[in-house]
């Protein structure tokens, strides 16, 4: 099918409005929709209208096969011309009707047919303004939506923040109670790891300053001066209260308030008694700041309870200790001069521990002449050992003088021990030294062996198999040895607190006692006294033991 061409003149507003009609009328039978179709002709018409007031104007016209409607508009004598294009539903009716063929009746109907263009075109924008009024009210909730989500987002932020901010105060809050009872915890060790009064006083103010005081004073009961914080440490004192002394009273939980002290004008005072049952003295802290922290102050209160009960127990423990060496060194034998044996004997209460009483020495003449040198251990420690072991020295000096040899001696003792003491059990060495006679019988029950050194210099372990414990629940004779010992030697007894160690076995302590006896010289053995006192030395040069200490050196006189 050959397109359809064709080439209108304009020169007037009849030859623009036959145009518009031929357009109109085409455009409406080839199916384009009115929607369309108002908007190409509205175009058009401008575009004559301008073109009339310029001269007039050349329209093509021109409609292809596949149903595209080409329409151009020039301006003779002037280049470049307004074009459109148009894609028909249905092809478009060839020839091309011409305008020069309507009439006044066509010019009529075209104008009514495009006021129905205008009723479509308005009735189609009544419907967009409806679907743009329905869009509008649902882009509005969606609106209030976002807003009302914004507003749960935020408050979902706030609370968030909130949360937070409480958890991490709770978290700061846990994390200051635990190093508040951690500190609580390793000063309680601190001071409870010591029985000595004098080393608690030292060790409080080392624990407390700077970090809870900038300051520490420590007033006990017996003192005679006056205490820091003056009323209110005095106060503490006698009722048993913590007391504030402080510019800004009422911060402090659990602290009465009191008026500010002439000591402390700038700082805060924290006077806390010391002690649960009875008070031992004041503690009075100067704060680190401006004031103390609540949670400190708790638990300075608690440390101040605790740090009275371990004075308490350091003076209780004190008291306790005297009373037992007292006891132990009153029943301390004095030696006595024998002719043909030398004596010399050390006593050292332990330097740790509640460990007095156990050890003890003693050294007699019997009726026949003869002289027992007796050396023992008690087991357990204090007070009871002390006195049990009084009970063992003079049951031991009665036995003997009934004449008993030192293996019939002890056999009694554990008799004794074994039916009134049950839960008691000691080690006990006797050796017995006849004069004239270069023999010495001996007996053991469970005692670290003699040591002897002839005077030679050699030196020799008296390590047979000792007897059982005194006390052990089991009947039990105790057997008797003898040992030569030429004139001028030496025989030392000793209790297991001079060889023993905790970081070394017995053994290694008795061989180390072996090789001091044997490095003494003959002429340091003439004073025996001295020669104890070098023994001790290397074998105690740690100074720390923790149990007693007794040494018992008997030496034969030279021929």
């Amino acid at each position: 099918m050959t397109p359809a061409r064709d080439l209108w003149t304009i020169a007037s507003t009849a030859d623009a409005a036959r145009a518009r009609a031929v357009l109109a009328r085409l455009t409406a039978d080839a199916g384009l929709p009115a929607l369309d179709r108002a908007r190409f002709l509205t175009a058009f018409t401008a575009r004559l209208r301008r073109c009339l007031g310029e001269g007039g104007a050349e329209v093509a016209v021109r409609a292809d096969a596949d149903g595209q409607l080409h329409v151009a508009v020039r301006q003779p004598g002037r280049p470049g011309a307004w074009r459109h294009a148009l894609s028909c539903p249905r092809p478009v009716t060839s020839p091309l009707p011409s305008p020069a063929g309507l009439d006044g009746a066509a010019l009529a109907e075209a104008l009514l047919d495009a006021d129905a263009d205008a009723d479509a075109v308005l009735e189609s924008l009544a419907e967009t303004e409806e679907l743009v009024g329905f869009h509008r009210e649902e882009l509005h909730q969606t609106n209030q939506g976002v807003l009302a989500l914004h507003a749960e987002l935020e408050a979902a932020a706030l609370a968030q923040h909130e949360l937070l901010d409480a958890e991490r105060a709770a978290r700061a809050a846990a994390e200051n109670a635990r190093r508040l009872l951690t500190f609580l915890a390793n000063a309680s060790a601190a001071l409870n790891a010591s029985l000595e009064h004098d080393d608690i006083l030292r060790r409080l103010p080392d624990l407390l300053v700077p970090e809870y005081a900038s300051d520490v004073d420590i007033w006990l009961a017996d003192e005679e001066r006056t205490p820091s914080g003056d009323r209110a440490a005095l106060t503490a004192a006698r009722t048993g209260r913590p007391q504030h002394a402080a510019r800004h009273p009422g911060e402090l939980p659990g602290v009465e308030d009191q008026p500010p002290s002439p000591l402390s004008p700038d700082r805060p005072l924290l006077c806390i008694p010391l002690g649960a049952r009875t008070v031992q003295g004041v503690l009075t802290l100067t704060a680190p700041g401006e004031r103390f922290d609540p949670d400190a102050t708790v638990m300075l209160l608690e440390l101040g309870r605790r740090a009275g009960i371990a004075l308490d127990n350091a003076r209780q423990y004190e008291q306790h200790r005297d009373v037992a060496e007292a006891l132990q060194r009153a029943q301390l034998t004095e030696l006595p001069e024998v002719p043909g044996v030398s004596l010399a004997a050390r006593y050292l209460p332990a330097t740790r521990g509640l460990n007095i009483g156990g050890d003890w020495y003693d050294a007699f003449r019997q009726p026949d002449g003869s002289v027992l040198a007796v050396i023992g251990d008690v087991t357990g420690h204090g007070l009871r050992a002390a006195v049990i072991m009084g009970q063992l020295r003079t049951a031991l000096r009665a036995y003997a003088v009934e004449g008993n040899g030192p293996g019939r001696i002890l056999t009694l003792l554990h008799r004794m021990l074994r039916h009134q003491q049950p839960e008691l059990y000691a080690t006990c060495a006797v050796a017995r030294f006849t004069p004239g006679d270069p023999t010495v019988v001996w007996a053991a029950a469970g005692h670290p062996p003699a040591i002897t050194r002839d005077p030679g210099g050699r030196v020799r372990v008296l390590d047979l198999k000792p007897g059982i414990m005194l006390g052990v629940p089991l009947a039990y004779e105790y057997a008797e040895h003898t040992v030569r010992l030429p004139p001028g030697s030496t025989l030392a007894l000793y209790t297991d607190g001079l060889v023993e160690r905790r970081a070394a076995g017995i053994d290694a302590g008795i061989e180390r006692l072996g090789r001091a006896l044997e490095a003494l010289s003959a002429a340091e053995l003439e004073d025996l006294d001295a020669a104890a006192e070098s023994l001790l030395k290397p074998m105690l040069h740690d100074s720390e033991h923790d149990d007693d200490v007794c040494l018992l050196l008997c030496r034969t006189s030279p021929a």
